[in-house]
């Protein structure tokens, strides 16, 4: 057997049931309404067995939609023809009953049972649908045999309407045939659409997490074995040995994580066990896992003055009618502060920066201020040109966020950082 089917195919698949289904039950209400027109013939016995037209008539008629109600009641239930029913069909609908209705009624009587041979049209729909090119090809062969050789045994002129029947089986799995085609072709296609489109989204949710690690890890533990190295922290301080043990169980998780669970880093602590608390949020939201808890933006950037100062830099903040605002964007507005605060420790050579956080308009504004080296920024313009900490823990996490920020800085003029949430 090859591959399951996708649900586009299994669609098609159960449309043509549905499709090929009606165009039977058509077959069947042309066979029900020549059966009651029928007389019931009380004179004597019509074939050779001795039972009255109309009783052969309703027999067959009972015969046609029993083998029609297997056939289509089991294809529906599967979404799809077995071979075996189909093959039945015609056998039954396709073969037998012409056959059985000669014999049995015979003489002039089988013109009015024209409708057992119109059968096989619907007959050779169904092995279009469900036989593939060989068994249909097959099929309709013994279809049209069994229509010429029925037609031209009948003694009542069957030749006259023997081309018409042949040009209407004929049309009929064609008809079927071409439309099982196209629609499987479309459902296979659909599936692959959304095959690729799931692939992609998967690597996408991949690549962000990545992405947002790799943020994490430039933010704290890199931010801490620069200062370290640098030698302008004491790495025996306290606040420096909690944060370094809270980067060590960070990266221990990192390691450990497969990813298998959908879940982030950060683990069922929360954010809490996270290095620096708000990074693991923030690559909690940029992975597409569960949205950054709620908390308040005070506290968030709290979070990062403190995780500055443990490094040696001092921070003057001050905060003003801080609005609530989505535990996303607290996440994202601490981590930019925090990478900010890193730079002025790393890059601008001053002691000492300026942080506030103004609420305006439902949002909310905040500025990191230094006065160090600065650098010229007219230079590098385009945010891909700040270098990593200034793209994706500035610019890309306040971008992600709904937010946007903003970059000041002339040679020995020291910095300003703007950050606003919502953009």
């Amino acid at each position: 057997m090859g591959v399951a089917a996708g649900a586009g195919v299994q669609r098609a698949r159960r449309f043509m049931v549905v499709a090929t289904g009606l165009n039977r039950t058509s077959h069947l209400v042309v066979a029900a309404v020549a059966a009651a027109r029928l007389p019931d013939p009380a004179a004597g016995p019509v074939g050779p067995t001795g039972p009255g037209v109309l009783t052969a008539s309703w027999t067959m008629f009972g015969l046609a939609v029993a083998s029609s109600a297997v056939l289509y009641g089991t294809a529906y239930r599967r979404g799809r023809f077995r071979r075996r029913w189909v093959w039945a069909d015609v056998l039954v609908m396709g073969c037998a009953l012409p056959w059985l209705a000669l014999w049995w009624v015979g003489g002039t009587a089988a013109s009015a049972h024209g409708w057992v041979v119109l059968l096989g049209g619907s007959a050779s729909a169904a092995a279009a649908a469900g036989l593939g090119r060989r068994g249909c090809a097959a099929a309709v062969l013994l279809l049209l045999a069994t229509s010429v050789a029925v037609r031209l045994g009948a003694p009542d002129g069957g030749a006259a309407v023997l081309p018409g029947h042949l040009n209407a089986v004929a049309t009929s799995v064609l008809l079927a045939g071409v439309l099982s085609w196209y629609l499987e072709r479309e459902g296979a296609l659909l599936d692959s659409a959304q095959h690729r489109a799931v692939t992609a989204e998967a690597e996408r949710a991949r690549q962000a997490e990545r992405t947002a690690h790799h943020a994490a890890l430039h933010d704290t533990v890199l931010a801490t074995l620069t200062a370290i190295a640098s030698g302008r922290v004491d790495a025996g301080a306290g606040p420096v040995r909690e944060r370094c043990a809270r980067e060590a169980a960070y990266l221990r998780r990192l390691v450990q994580y497969d990813g298998a669970d959908g879940g982030t880093v950060g683990g069922a602590g929360g954010a809490a066990d996270a290095p620096g608390r708000l990074p693991a949020d923030a690559g909690r939201s940029a992975s597409g896992g569960l949205p950054a808890p709620a908390v308040s933006l005070g506290a968030a950037l709290e979070d990062a003055v403190r995780s500055a100062e443990c490094l040696g830099l001092e921070v003057t903040a001050r905060y003003h009618s801080l609005p609530a605002v989505p535990g996303e964007a607290a996440a994202a507005l601490a981590a930019a502060v925090t990478e900010a605060l890193n730079n002025v420790r790393v890059h601008a050579g001053a002691g000492r920066a300026y942080l506030t956080a103004v609420g305006r308009d439902g949002g909310v504004a905040v500025t990191v201020v230094d006065r160090g080296a600065g650098f010229d920024a007219g230079a590098n313009a385009g945010a891909r040109e700040f270098g990593t900490g200034l793209r994706r823990s500035v610019y890309g996490r306040m971008a992600a966020a709904g937010g946007r920020a903003g970059v000041e800085s002339a040679p020995g003029e020291g910095t300003r950082v703007d950050l606003c949430w919502p953009a």
